[in-house]
């Protein structure tokens, strides 16, 4: 997608690490259906990408995303209405099995937020602003926001967050658990990007896919459910045909770097989170 003139997404691998740059800044980097489109299909591309073990998602410029690009809200506001037929999930990213990290380097808001609360890790700049945006819109809170944020903040911070739009700092967000790092606005995407390249180059790709399916899975189910499949995939992990666990342990014993195997398309993992597909 680089080098497209119509591309309003980046995609650029190194050190086993995709980066995913929402690119459109002549609108802020606003959502649009291109965009949407061009970001699931680079979450595809990395998905089946053997080469990328981690995905880092930024934005160009000043902004990470600030929501629905003001025209479509124009026109969602009238007649048109908003069009959720025909559109991937905006929890698309849960079904991608690699570790994914946000590096919020700009205003965040709206369906931006979901997209930054759906990764795994976030590293946040200084002088970047969070929002859910929705209260002053007139909608309710989008694409389970409402489900998402009481398990990131809880229940009393989730509602204060989304009754009142009012926008978040970057100290703050730290402080009440919707991001883990903070950084300065020059090297958020570097640290971030370090980051990921230190699970690229010492976790397993097949371990750290069952791990995300199972905590993100595991949000939506009981203790005896998710205790389950833990088993299943510890007994799936523990085969023959699964070389990253004997390498692991020869690696840990020889005090030397693992060399784990990238992740095969048909390897096992834990059942999709319910709710990726709405």
């Amino acid at each position: 997608m680089a080098g497209d003139a119509s591309s309003v997404v980046g995609y650029d691998v190194a050190a086993s690490v995709a980066t995913i740059t929402l690119d459109h800044q002549e609108r802020r980097n606003a959502w649009s259906p291109d965009m949407e489109r061009q970001y699931f299909a680079a979450l595809d591309r990395a998905s089946a990408d053997r080469d990328v073990r981690a995905v880092v998602v930024t934005g160009a410029g000043r902004w990470f995303c600030p929501g629905l690009d003001s025209e479509r809200l124009v026109d969602a506001a009238g007649d048109t209405g908003l069009r959720l037929e025909g559109r991937r999930s905006q929890h698309y990213a849960w079904t991608v099995p690699k570790p994914m990290i946000a590096a919020i380097n700009g205003a965040c808001a709206g369906i931006g937020l979901v997209q930054a609360l759906v990764c795994d890790v976030r590293f946040m700049a200084r002088g970047a602003r969070l929002s859910t945006a929705y209260a002053k819109l007139g909608v309710p809170a989008e694409h389970g926001l409402s489900w998402i944020m009481p398990r990131l903040v809880g229940v009393e911070m989730a509602l204060d967050l989304l009754l009142s739009a009012r926008p978040v700092e970057a100290e703050e967000a730290k402080a009440i658990g919707l991001v883990s790092r903070v950084c300065d606005a020059d090297s958020v995407l570097g640290e971030a990007t370090a980051y990921a390249e230190t699970l690229a180059a010492t976790c397993s790709p097949r371990s750290m896919a069952a791990i995300r399916r199972q905590v993100w899975g595991d949000l939506s189910r009981g203790y005896t459910e998710a205790n389950e499949g833990w088993f299943a995939a510890m007994r799936d992990l523990n085969r023959p045909t699964n070389p990253d666990f004997a390498e692991g342990v020869a690696a840990f014993v020889a005090k030397r770097p693992p060399e784990f195997s990238p992740l095969a398309a048909d390897a096992w993992l834990p059942p999709l989170p319910p709710f990726a597909a709405q």
